[in-house]
């Protein structure tokens, strides 16, 4: 039995070059909430509205999961780390000690759909070098229930292993 501490209301806000988004964890929830330090929903029926995206910005001392629901995003880093994750698909980027990096997003329909997840290293891993890594559509495991499909991204659910794991911090993202 799961018991729900609380629910949180997404509040606007504008990142990037002037992109709104929907903040559901923020600053003010980080200590109810650690290891996760961020939730954002991005959902855009305009290209107008994304266009600007997430040019180059610093990140230290923690994690960011990206899952696409539709469009695309290009990443490039500091690093000379790069990809282009689409629906359904996973860009994870562990920032460690430093990086640099940018996100622009793209959409053949004009729409953008996805979530993106900080998540805080623990102590001893802040300063680990940066990765970025991508778990493509292909790659994720799928386990099949009498109700429903569960994507395994992260963690283990029902003996199957997801397609990426936190190097750092384990955590189950389905």
């Amino acid at each position: 039995m799961v018991t729900v501490k609380a629910i949180y209301n997404p509040k606007r806000m504008t990142e990037g070059a002037g992109v709104s988004i929907q903040r559901i964890l923020g600053f003010e929830t980080r200590y109810e909430c650690d290891p996760f330090l961020l939730l954002d929903f991005f959902g855009f029926s305009s290209e107008s509205e994304y266009k600007a995206g997430f040019p180059e910005h610093p990140h230290r001392g923690f994690e960011t999961i990206t899952y696409m629901l539709e469009g695309q995003v290009k990443h490039t880093d500091s690093t000379g780390g790069s990809g282009i994750i689409g629906p359904g698909e996973v860009q994870w980027m562990t920032a460690g000690s430093g990086i640099i990096h940018s996100e622009m997003p793209t959409s053949d329909s004009g729409k953008m759909y996805g979530i993106q997840l900080w998540l805080n290293l623990p102590q001893e891993y802040k300063m680990v070098d940066p990765v970025y890594r991508e778990l493509k559509r292909e790659e994720i495991p799928v386990v099949e229930t009498t109700s429903s499909q569960v994507k395994v991204i992260s963690g283990k659910y029902r003996k199957r292993d997801g397609g990426l794991q936190g190097l750092y911090k384990p955590v189950d993202i389905f």
